[in-house]
């Protein structure tokens, strides 16, 4: 994989977003509670309003604004208003730090 560095492991907070911009690519990642790392699209496709100020919970996050949740493993929304998926980005653990290609986005059923 190609990908950049975005964040050191030990920063990520379990159960929250953080923000990353890699290459102009708003990424939010999220240390979920069983400990695994998601990487998807910062941008909710309802309302443009950045997903990482949202709440996680367990496999989804949710946007603040309008209540959309989104699954942290397809992109997909999982209720309404949104309807349209995020992108999910492929996450790599090197030493410590997270690795993301912000072009490379995961192909999902």
């Amino acid at each position: 994989m190609a990908g950049q560095r975005a964040v050191a492991v030990d920063e990520l907070v379990e159960n929250q977003a953080k923000r990353v911009v890699l290459d102009g690519v708003p990424i939010a990642v999220v240390k979920d509670s069983a400990g695994d790392i998601h990487a998807i699209g910062d941008t909710c496709t309802h309302g443009e309003i950045s997903l990482s100020e949202g709440f996680v919970e367990d496999e989804t996050l949710e946007c603040w604004a309008h209540g959309s949740q989104f699954s942290l493993v397809t992109g997909k929304p999982l209720n309404l208003p949104a309807y349209e998926p995020v992108p999910v980005f492929t996450v790599e653990i090197i030493d410590g730090d997270v690795y993301i290609d912000p072009h490379a986005t995961k192909e999902i059923q």
